[in-house]
């Protein structure tokens, strides 16, 4: 089986405050099985599109290379850019 691919999630833009206590430029490496830190909820709503990344999967409105992420707390406003950690030879 393939090594499961890691993804960076940073956070770019907090409309209000995040309840969890994140800031803007915080970074959380996270896959199907780390939840680097990320908020739960958060982490519980970006999975099924992580999961299908992390394994070959296609969403069409999704680049699994990198995409854009707002977290389920809508007054809070927190917005996330995922992408894909490079893998160094």
């Amino acid at each position: 089986m393939a090594k499961e691919p890691a993804y960076i999630a940073e956070i770019t833009s907090i409309a209000k405050s995040c309840s969890a206590g994140h800031k803007v430029g915080d970074r959380f490496e996270i896959n199907t099985h780390k939840t680097g830190g990320i908020c739960g909820y958060c982490y519980h709503d970006l999975f099924p599109t992580l999961m299908t990344c992390c394994y070959g999967g296609r969403i069409p409105w999704v680049d699994p290379e990198e995409f854009n992420y707002d977290c389920p707390d809508r007054w809070n406003d927190v917005k996330f850019r995922v992408y894909r950690k490079k893998e160094i030879p």
